[in-house]
C-alpha cells in the first residue's frame, strides 16, 4: 500500500486562502428548512462541503439521492459507509417537489454508490431526472453519477434520462486510485466518461489535489480526461473529513491551481473550474455552455 506521510505543513493550521465564510443569512435558512422538510439528503452536508454557506446563500444546494449510506469506503469521503436501508421509490418526486419551491435555474443530483443493487440504482436516478424535468422544465440539471462497475446498460439510463450535464469524478491520479477510492478503478472511470461522450452528453470531472501526487501525475490526469472526451474538469483542495480519512499531504498554492487551469485550456479542456476551495458542484450553472476563455 502506497504511504502519504503527513507533513509539518499538513500538521499546521490551514493557510489563509482555505477560509470559508460560515452559513448565514434568510436564503440558507430557506433551503436548510426545505432540506429538512422534504426529508433530503445533500451531499453539501454528507460530503461537508466548505461552500456549502455559499451556495445555500444563493439559494441552490446538490442533492444527494439513494440514501446517506454508501457501499464504498473512499478514503477521502466523509459519507457513511455500511449497509444502505431500502431504495425510497418516492424519492424522486420529492427531489422534484424540493427543487420547484427553490426555483433554482440549476440544479445538481449526486449519489451515493448502492453497490448491492442490481442496477446500482440506475432506476431512480432515471425516475429522479424525469420528475425534476417534468415539474421545472425550465431548469438545467447536472447528475454526478457513480460507476455502476462499468455496466453500460445502467450508464444507458443517464442518457436516455437526458440531463444537460453527466459528471463522474476521477478524484485522483491513477497511482493514488488505489488508496483513496478503495472499490473504484481509475481507467474504469475513463471509460464511463468516454461512453458518456459518445452518446453525446457534456460531461464532467473532477480532480482533489493535496493527496500525495505529483505535478506530473496531475497533468497526465487532465490528459486522460481530454483523451476521453471530458469537456468540464474541476479541481480543488482535498480536506481531511476526520482523523479517520487520508490526511493532507500538503496544501497547494493558489497559483498551482491557476496554473493547472491553463494547462487545461492549453490541451483543449472546454471549461476548467480549478482553485482550493473548488468542488465538483461549485459553480456548476457555469458549465452547461461553452466557456468564453476556451474559444
Amino acid at each position: 500500500m502506497i504511504e502519504l506521510p503527513v507533513t509539518s505543513e499538513a500538521r499546521t493550521k490551514k493557510p489563509d486562502w482555505l477560509r470559508v465564510k460560515l452559513p448565514i443569512g434568510e436564503s440558507y435558512k430557506h433551503v436548510r428548512g426545505l432540506v429538512d422538510t422534504h426529508k433530503l439528503h445533500t451531499i453539501c452536508e454528507s460530503g461537508n462541503c466548505p461552500n456549502m454557506g455559499e451556495c445555500w446563500g444563493e439559494g441552490t444546494a446538490t442533492f444527494m439521492i439513494l440514501g446517506n449510506v454508501c457501499t464504498r469506503s473512499c478514503g477521502f469521503c466523509a459519507v457513511a459507509t455500511g449497509k444502505p436501508e431500502e431504495v425510497d421509490w418516492d424519492e424522486p418526486q420529492r427531489v422534484a417537489e424540493a427543487i420547484h419551491l427553490m426555483k433554482v435555474k440549476h440544479a445538481v443530483i449526486t449519489s451515493v454508490d448502492r453497490d448491492e443493487l442490481p442496477d446500482g440504482g440506475a432506476a431512480i436516478w432515471y425516475n429522479t431526472i424525469k420528475a425534476v424535468k417534468a415539474l421545472n422544465p425550465e431548469t438545467t440539471l447536472e447528475t454526478l453519477i457513480p460507476d455502476f462497475k462499468g455496466k453500460k446498460e445502467d450508464i444507458q439510463r443517464i442518457i436516455d434520462a437526458a440531463p444537460e450535464v453527466v459528471s463522474h469524478n476521477i478524484e485522483t491520479v491513477e497511482r493514488l486510485t488505489r488508496q483513496v477510492r478503495i472499490q473504484a478503478k481509475y481507467w474504469r472511470s475513463m471509460e464511463v466518461i468516454r461512453i458518456l461522450k459518445e452518446a453525446g452528453m457534456r460531461t464532467k470531472s473532477g480532480i482533489m489535489l493535496g493527496l500525495g501526487e505529483t505535478k506530473e501525475e496531475v497533468i497526465q490526469t487532465i490528459t486522460d480526461l481530454q483523451d476521453n472526451g471530458c469537456d468540464v474538469v474541476t479541481i480543488g483542495q482535498y480536506l481531511q473529513p476526520t482523523k479517520k480519512h487520508l490526511p493532507v499531504h500538503r496544501f497547494v498554492h493558489p497559483d498551482e491551481f491557476a496554473e493547472y487551469r491553463e494547462i487545461g485550456y492549453n490541451m483543449g479542456i472546454d471549461y476548467v473550474e480549478s482553485g482550493p476551495l473548488v468542488r465538483s458542484s461549485y459553480h456548476s450553472e457555469r458549465h452547461i455552455g461553452k466557456s468564453k476563455k476556451s474559444n
